[in-house]
């Protein structure tokens, strides 16, 4: 075997395991690996923040589904990066965090910057492990790429002491390869009973969770549903795994991001088929109320999830795509009659339950906001958000129809998510179009990655929903009947957020009429093509708005008239 430094086998080894682009910042204590990435194929982008660097690399992540990998130094960096691995975590999202550390035999000493990274980052991680032998750097990355795809996916992170890095090793990658993940397959006599339930079923539900987006499993969702003659309901973070302009699409369930029609749908129904659902409180709200007297066929890769939220009447742990096939083979031999009826009353409840977005009044309403995305923007566009009033209003009114073409931290909520993440999802897809809904608080959570965006030529459209408030804490607070330490407003415009993008070397526009929305975001889609940069579409909404939300299925309150 030739003898290599050891952090010219670990780029190797993230080269083949087809890593194009990381995210990180440099500092003296992971500087071997810096030298090691010097001339390579793989594209480094030097962030402002390391929190930047893993929600970019999990943007990535979500968007191409390989593992993306952020970058930092020793102490602070790593810690800077759990709020990433959390967001990862939660999502199941593929990631790897490599951080510097201390030399081994000053890690006892309380040297500068060394913190004990593992332990901090073992509850939001598939696995934390500092590497104490170089020889088992290339096996340990490689294996640390295996767990973030397996199962349910997820990060991990990898602590390098710098006297490790310094290492030569014994290595060869002519020879080396990705270790093999193995398909989850479902137990056969289970998908016999699951068929039995859904054919026995007069109002059955297919509802479609992450883990079809994630399980590549959308193709096979729609010839299940097709086959079987089924509607199917999205979560938020299913949402782009079925097309919504499809006859059988039934809408989004929840007590936040949903539609009334598909509220009344779900309280209709008699069976639920979940695909890599985790039941979120989000979604279902009051148990009694979720569960009914209907039943649950609960379908997921990882076993623990199974009963974490209620028991269902069958479990089946299994890949979502895997169970799909196996289902559509199943089905081969048995005759399904269609459910026109249950179809023909879900397109009665659509008609009848409608949310209104086509407001014309001052000042702006947000579901009008969503009205003009819906009509500017096509299919084939990447959108992000993350958390507060703006995400509910785009889970309820924002249309998707393409599996990882909405992008959104659905459990963790980190604000200020959005910037990196949408630099991440460019850079996955750099010929693609990319929007990222934002709000005016959590724009400025992580602003200064706008640099990065300009530094690098990654261009998107920022589209911000402006209340100048907390908005979804100010609606909170209503039930304490206070309204406390959620205004941001201040002179007389607050923060001059166009300015602010401006002083990064980007560019934007402030809008206060409805009209002036369509023309804007336009503009904003050919100047960012333009100049290769992000470009800011402020759209001054009502301050005080709310988003129709409650504490049951049965019990959202509806804050606007239909």
């Amino acid at each position: 075997m030739p003898r290599i430094p050891a952090m010219q086998a670990v780029v190797d080894v993230l080269e083949s395991e087809g890593v194009d682009t990381v995210f990180g910042c440099p500092g003296a204590a992971i500087l071997p690996l810096y030298n090691a990435l010097q001339g390579r194929v793989i594209e480094h982008l030097i962030v402002r923040h390391e929190e930047g660097a893993t929600h970019m690399a999990d943007g990535w992540a979500r968007t191409n589904g390989n593992v993306g990998v952020a970058i930092g130094t020793s102490g602070p960096a790593g810690t800077n990066m759990i709020t990433g691995l959390y967001t990862a975590h939660a999502d199941s999202i593929p990631i790897i965090c490599i951080t510097g550390q201390a030399a081994t035999t000053k890690l006892h000493q309380e040297a500068f910057q060394a913190v004990d990274i593992v332990e901090i980052a073992k509850p939001v991680t598939k696995w934390a492990v500092q590497v104490r032998e170089a020889a088992q750097l290339p096996w340990i990355f490689r294996e640390a790429f295996r767990i973030a795809r397996s199962g349910r996916p997820g990060p991990v992170l990898i602590d390098l002491p710098i006297d490790i890095q310094k290492q030569d090793i014994e290595w060869d990658s002519s020879i080396d390869s990705p270790l093999p993940v193995t398909a989850v397959k479902p137990a056969p006599a289970r998908v016999e009973r699951a068929v039995e339930m859904l054919l026995r079923a007069e109002r059955p539900l297919i509802l479609a969770g992450g883990g079809v987006v994630l399980g590549e499993a959308s193709e096979r969702l729609r010839a299940a549903a097709e086959r079987l003659g089924v509607p199917v309901q999205v979560t938020l973070m299913g949402k782009g795994s079925f097309p919504e302009d499809h006859e059988l699409f039934a809408g989004m369930a929840g007590i936040q991001t949903s539609q009334r029609w598909a509220n009344a749908a779900f309280l209709e129904s008699d069976l639920v088929l979940a695909l890599g659902a985790r039941f979120g409180d989000r979604h279902t709200g009051e148990l009694s109320v979720y569960r009914g007297e209907r039943k649950f066929i609960h379908v997921d890769i990882e076993p623990t999830q199974l009963g974490k939220v209620f028991g269902p009447d069958l479990g089946i742990v299994s890949d979502t795509r895997e169970f799909l096939d196996a289902l559509l083979t199943a089905l081969d031999r048995r005759s399904a009659t269609p459910r026109r009826e249950w179809v023909a009353r879900i397109g009665e409840l659509k008609e009848a339950l409608p949310r209104r977005d086509d407001f014309d009044s001052l000042p702006i309403k947000a579901p009008r906001v969503f009205k003009e995305i819906n009509e500017t923007f096509g299919a084939d566009t990447y959108f992000v958000t993350a958390i507060g009033l703006y995400q509910i209003w785009s889970g309820q009114f924002q249309q998707t129809h393409k599996p990882r073409h909405y992008q959104v931290c659905g459990q963790a909520g980190p604000l200020g998510w959005e910037i990196p993440a949408a630099i991440g999802v460019k850079k996955a897809r750099p010929d693609a179009e990319v929007v990222g809904v934002v709000g005016d608080y959590s724009f400025q959570f992580l602003v200064e990655e706008l640099a990065v965006a300009a530094q690098y030529d990654v261009g998107f459209v920022l589209i911000m929903l402006n209340n100048e408030y907390l908005g979804l804490i100010r609606q909170a607070e209503t039930g304490y009947e206070m309204n406390f330490e959620v205004d941001i407003h201040y002179d007389a415009i607050g923060t001059d957020n166009v300015k602010i993008m401006e002083a990064y070397g980007c560019s934007g526009t402030r809008v206060h009429e409805p009209g002036e929305i369509r023309t804007s975001l336009e503009w904003a889609r050919k100047e960012a093509e333009r100049t290769s940069r992000p470009v800011l579409v402020e759209i001054m909404i009502e301050r005080e708005g709310n988003a129709a939300m409650g504490a049951a299925l049965d019990a959202v309150r509806e804050f606007e008239p239909a």
